[in-house]
């Protein structure tokens, strides 16, 4: 059996994220997971919504996420809202910690996927919160490319 045919389609999105923040810069991290959590994963069972971002001793760590119990799991499960260890170069991390620091950006966790190798992956973005005019403006944007492929599709 070759890899291409063992890769996960899987994949968990935080959909409000482009709508409440203006992505500044993404990165793909690795992610610090036991066993029933990599399995629980697989499955597609796991929240984004609630999960964040925080330093801590020098380390980025995903607070929030829940990942359900494996269900075929034994006794010993996983912690379902445990923080996780995100996994990044030095460099990376100095970057995030430095551009943390600066009024109004944040880290926000996005997208959780499986990678060709099959490593769980978590890509974040440095983000600044948008204002409420700004929101509205993208309601706007999608309202209007939403309204022009129904006229193409209707021409």
């Amino acid at each position: 059996m070759d890899i291409s045919s063992r890769i996960d389609t899987m994949e968990i999105i935080k959909r409000r994220a482009k709508y409440e923040y203006q992505f500044l810069q993404t990165f793909e991290a690795g992610m610090s997971l036991v066993g029933t959590e990599v399995k629980s994963l697989r499955t597609g069972d796991a929240n984004l919504t609630d999960a964040w971002c925080t330093f801590e001793n020098g380390e980025l760590y995903l607070k929030s996420l829940y990942i359900a119990p494996y269900k075929y799991g034994a006794v010993n499960q996983h912690e379902t809202r445990r923080n996780r260890k995100l996994l990044l170069k030095k460099t990376e991390l100095k970057k995030l910690a430095r551009r943390v620091k600066e009024k109004g950006q944040a880290i926000v966790p996005f997208r959780i996927y499986f990678s060709e190798s099959g490593f769980a992956k978590c890509e974040i973005a440095l983000a600044q919160g948008k204002k409420s005019y700004d929101k509205r403006e993208t309601i706007k944007k999608r309202d209007v490319d939403r309204d022009l492929d129904r006229a193409k599709l209707n021409a």
